[in-house]
């Protein structure tokens, strides 16, 4: 008689690993300013709203009180994100629905506190122009002001919509406005006709004007336009394509060059090697951009990043989609284009 057959054993499954409470909590606040309660509140609440969707939260406000409901980390945000908003407000500063998604995407970050208050004992961050004060918008770009107010030349790199130009440009003009520079002098490569510019209507200014739209756009939104042409007409702010840039030397000034990703090695090591006395340069670029005719010659963005990022004196910031202070669709649409270059 045969051994009677054994069961198979059944695959016995570790029990479930028991769910994290999520703490629940409350809070309270209230804003000394009532004027201010419209803006902060927006319009049908709106801003609240925008808070309340993102953090996942129910805030609720009567008259100058407000009662935050929800998981404790997501109070404890969305109370940071609204005293925020309270002291831009306060300060003079714009709220739109892009500033409050900056600082809901910064609450999760612990540099969060230096945006207004700043370090212990030291300034705020922040870039006063005849037109704004401006702030951080992004985690990125609390490090990069720090850089444009400290160091002899910053390259930022990242992808289009985190400032790296306007805060350049803001920059650049609050040192011009104070004295600290006599010069503002920004230029980019006009790649899109190979610099090759003949063929365009117009004097030179009207050839390369084109070109240099985007520099001009930061300048009025930091200077009055009068401002501007004055300072233009006097040779306080110059605005040039990088070619006009060989065989100078840059002394007391603030040089920013734009869209750098678009520079051959040659371009490039010619404009640092203009930097004078008492001079700041910027590099704004996005090295995944590159649009060099021909498409054989190196960007000399990155050559000069691998070069000189080790340098003393020399700084850099990397911006990455999270640093997009756009539309949020913007940041979207980047890193859609991002993963596809990378599939």
């Amino acid at each position: 008689m045969g051994r009677k057959p054994t069961r198979a054993a059944k695959a016995v499954s570790p029990p479930p690993a028991p769910l994290r409470e999520v703490r629940r909590a409350k809070a309270e606040m209230s804003f000394e300013d009532q004027s201010l309660l419209v803006p902060l509140f927006g319009q049908f609440d709106a801003n609240l709203v925008q808070v309340e969707n993102r953090l996942g939260v129910f805030i609720s406000a009567r008259g100058d009180q407000v009662q935050i409901e929800g998981p404790e980390d997501s109070v404890a945000r969305a109370r940071e994100v609204l005293q925020k908003m309270y002291d831009r407000l306060a300060t003079g500063q714009e709220l739109d629905a892009g500033a409050i998604e900056s600082l809901i995407i910064m609450s999760d970050e612990p540099t969060l506190d230096g945006i207004v208050s700043g370090e212990p004992d030291a300034p705020p961050i922040m870039i006063r122009t005849r037109r704004k004060t401006i702030v951080p918008r992004s985690a990125g770009q609390i490090p990069y002001m720090r850089q444009l107010a400290r160091d002899d030349i910053i390259f930022a790199l990242g992808p289009a919509g985190t400032g790296k130009t306007y805060l350049a440009v803001a920059q650049a003009v609050s040192q011009l406005i104070s004295g600290s520079v006599q010069r503002l002098i920004l230029s980019r490569p006009a790649v899109e006709a190979g610099e090759r510019l003949g063929f365009l209507p117009g004097d030179m200014k009207d050839k390369v004007d084109p070109y240099l739209r985007p520099l001009y756009d930061a300048l009025y939104d930091c200077m009055p336009p009068e401002q501007v042409e004055r300072r233009i007409a006097s040779g306080e702010i110059e605005i040039a394509p990088i070619a006009f840039m060989r065989g100078r030397t840059l002394a007391d000034a603030f040089v920013i060059l734009d869209e750098a990703q678009n520079t051959t090695r040659e371009q490039m090591k010619m404009f640092l090697t203009r930097f004078g006395q008492n001079s700041r340069m910027v590099v704004c670029g996005d090295p995944k951009q590159v649009d060099i005719p021909g498409g054989d010659a190196q960007s000399g963005l990155a050559d000069a990043v691998g070069k000189l990022e080790e340098i003393e004196g020399v700084a850099v910031t990397r911006f990455t989609t999270a640093d997009v202070v756009r539309h949020p669709i913007v940041g979207r649409i980047v890193e859609a284009y991002e993963g596809d270059n990378a599939g």
